[in-house]
């Protein structure tokens, strides 16, 4: 079998690579262990998350309703799942489980560690992501970004890497001239990518208790708030005149 040049010289660094791991207990600041199941794991309990988050995942991508492991984009998100890019189970099996069940759930909803996946790539299907490491399964587009992203959420967490994610990290990151999202060309570039409009509760309720206040409201500069804007549904209209926060 030919081997282009670089690809042999990419070889030949991993192999260096992999026995530097073997003398240090470190890869780019991430400690370096088996994983370990130190207690239960149950993701409904542990790790709950809201659907509502959809929306900010999109406007994260620019309005685009869009599946960077695949470089698809979507009608709308009823055509995918959230998807985790270091899967709860595998942040639990890396040190999240001996965390407090705050940080466990501010881990699921964290929006760093959060995109939009087809249900076949995001399930345990044949071929899908799973609750697999980066040594396991990396995404056919956005590798670079995937596994940056992977590095920077481990980081937050303090979780750990077992030297074969740290090989396959390693692999793409070396190779990698930008971290960004690549974001493919739409099948016809002269349609517009619909936007998706963020939720008024998720837009201005900045504490998520249900409401929007007049202190939310003139935070967000929309104060006056009339019966037609979409904040008002949501806000209470003591005197009923059609205008709160005057």
């Amino acid at each position: 079998m030919f081997i282009k040049s670089n690809q042999l010289i990419l070889i030949l660094l991993l192999v260096c690579f992999s026995h530097e791991l073997s003398a240090t207990n470190y890869y780019r600041g991430l400690v370096i262990a088996d994983e370990n199941r130190c207690t239960e794991y149950n993701k409904e309990k542990q790790y709950p998350y809201s659907q509502s988050l959809e929306p900010l995942i999109v406007e994260s991508m620019g309005g685009k309703i869009y599946g960077p492991y695949s470089g698809t984009y979507f009608e709308s998100t009823k055509d995918t799942d959230i998807e985790h890019i270091v899967a709860a189970s595998e942040a639990h099996d890396s040190g999240l489980c001996s965390a407090t069940a705050e940080t466990k759930k501010q881990f699921a909803s964290d929006l760093l560690n959060l995109t939009l996946a087809s249900p076949d790539i995001n399930r345990c299907r044949p071929g899908g992501k799973c609750g697999y490491d980066a040594a396991e399964w990396l995404p056919s587009k956005n590798q670079c970004w995937f596994s940056y992203v992977v590095v920077l959420v481990k980081k937050k967490y303090k979780l750990s890497v077992d030297k074969a994610e740290a090989i396959a990290l390693e692999g793409i990151l070396s190779s990698c001239d930008s971290f960004k999202m690549v974001f493919e060309h739409a099948d016809n570039p002269s349609e517009p990518i619909r936007k998706f409009p963020l939720d008024p509760l998720q837009k201005y309720d900045s504490n998520r208790n249900g409401r929007i206040s007049c202190m939310e409201a003139r935070n967000h500069n929309i104060a006056p708030v009339r019966a037609n804007h979409p904040a008002y549904k949501y806000m209470i209209d003591r005197n009923k005149d059609g205008v709160v926060c005057e």
